[in-house]
């Protein structure tokens, strides 16, 4: 489940390992690209957290954030 944290939608995801992790951070990578709006996002071995915002309307919330983790947890993290 997604937060509202600091202006930002959060949330955590942990994984098995490194590589699943990794994959999943590619798949989101696509589809930000085809979105054309990118998350903020950090990444520790099996850990990623990621935060969204929309930078050019001020770094607030916008439907555009709700939008991208919506299709973000549509992909399967396996």
């Amino acid at each position: 489940m997604w937060q509202e944290l600091n202006n930002a939608l959060y949330k955590k995801f942990v994984f098995a390992d490194f590589r699943t992790a990794f994959n999943f951070m590619e798949e989101v990578a696509e589809l930000a690209e085809s979105m054309d709006h990118h998350p903020t996002w950090t990444n520790t071995y099996n850990v990623l957290e990621i935060w969204l915002s929309t930078h050019d309307a001020g770094s607030i919330i916008t439907e555009e954030d709700r939008q991208l983790a919506a299709q973000i947890d549509m992909i399967s993290p396996a």
